[in-house]
């Protein structure tokens, strides 16, 4: 295009500006890119895509935090000889491009694809972590709910580990509804005092091949690195679906996601012993859409987000997957370990593997075959 009639020099910045917010699509802003290096470089240094990736998804408000401080981006290099301002902005505005591009639209209720394990189980497996993923207390004319062991001293607690359907996951919510044992005298329910949340993933160092996918998992063994940490919340003595919402909405990365339940309330009539007993449980939040994917590629946790065209074409229009789908995909990820975002991403944009280009985002395609 001749600079002649670029109309970015003939408006000026300012209306330039405002031209471009109009855009709705990540791919339309990787259009307007390519269309000469001024484009590009209007872009970029204006931060059009991080603007785009809030307008979508207004959640990811708190993005900006996470991204600049927490290793994505090191502010403190700009400047320095290691990193120029120029690259700093490449960067931001590459993954706020990935970010718009991956994220599903849709905001899920159900993102809780496999129950890890729990810290305790009293008449394993009747009284299962499993039971937490039908919704209510009953499943088949049957009670169904998870029972901790009995415990004399209250102030014992327990915890129930989830694999989301993503490995990375926005969580603005989590959902829990404490069980009722209409089965006993006087209807007890024991639910706990207060509750706690922790997201991470799960420590790769302790395989000796990632790329084992035949690894089995065991949650008594097995550590995890948390990158987030709730604030306690106050849990009713109520048998309803008791909402905790965070105070913002949190990145999971790695797609593990705990359940942390402190104290005790309700002693069984039987033996005397406290019991904590929930019936269900569901995680509220935004996780990658079903075409896209993160894998690890060493053991120190650096990985690439993936892309897989055909699965697009086999999910269902409003973006969801299937709920055994999506356990399918996080149990195999679960156990060949997961890894932190900010390595996906900076190995995404640093290079350094096998990548394609989609909408000039440099990704790693899957075959069809894989």
């Amino acid at each position: 295009m001749n600079s002649c009639c670029d109309f970015l020099q003939r408006l000026g910045a300012d209306l330039s500006f405002k031209i471009f917010t109009y855009l709705d699509d990540p791919s339309d802003l990787v259009h307007v890119c390519l269309v000469t290096s001024s484009w590009r470089q209007f872009v970029i240094e204006n931060s059009l895509s991080k603007q785009l990736c809030l307008r979508l998804f207004p959640d990811l408000s708190g993005a900006p935090h996470f991204i600049e401080v927490k290793g994505m981006i090191d502010v403190s290099a700009v400047g320095s000889s290691s990193i120029t301002k120029w690259e700093h902005l490449q960067k931001f505005h590459r993954i706020y491009l990935l970010l718009a591009k991956s994220l599903n639209p849709v905001t899920r209720t159900d993102c809780i694809a496999v129950a890890i394990g729990a810290s305790s189980t009293d008449n394993n497996p009747i009284e299962s972590i499993e039971n937490t993923l039908e919704p209510g207390d009953r499943f088949r004319n049957r009670a169904s709910y998870w029972s901790s062991l009995g415990s004399r001293d209250p102030d014992v607690p327990e915890t129930l580990t989830y694999g989301l359907v993503s490995n990375l996951c926005v969580v603005s919510e989590i959902h829990i509804q404490p069980f009722l044992a209409y089965f006993q005298d006087e209807f007890p329910i024991y639910s706990s005092r207060a509750v706690r949340f922790k997201m991470g993933h799960q420590n790769v160092s302790i395989y000796s091949s990632i790329n084992d996918s035949t690894v089995d998992y065991d949650p008594e063994t097995d550590d995890f690195i948390w990158t987030y940490v709730s604030p306690e919340f106050p849990m009713t003595q109520e048998n309803t679906l008791q909402i905790f919402k965070l105070p913002e909405p949190v990145f999971c990365v790695g797609g593990v996601l705990q359940v942390e339940l402190l104290g005790r309330v309700q002693r069984q009539a039987a033996d005397g012993l406290y019991y904590l007993c929930v019936c269900h449980v569901e995680v509220v939040g935004r996780p990658l859409l079903p075409e896209y994917d993160m894998d690890i590629i060493d053991q120190s946790g650096k990985g690439i987000l993936k892309y897989f065209p055909n699965l697009h074409e086999s999910s269902s229009t409003n973006g969801q997957i299937s709920h055994s789908h999506g356990r399918a995909i996080t149990s195999r990820f679960v156990r060949r370990g997961v890894h932190g975002w900010e390595h996906i991403v900076w190995h995404t944009l640093l290079g350094g593997g096998v990548f394609a280009q989609d909408d000039g985002i440099d990704i790693y395609e899957e075959g069809a075959g894989r």
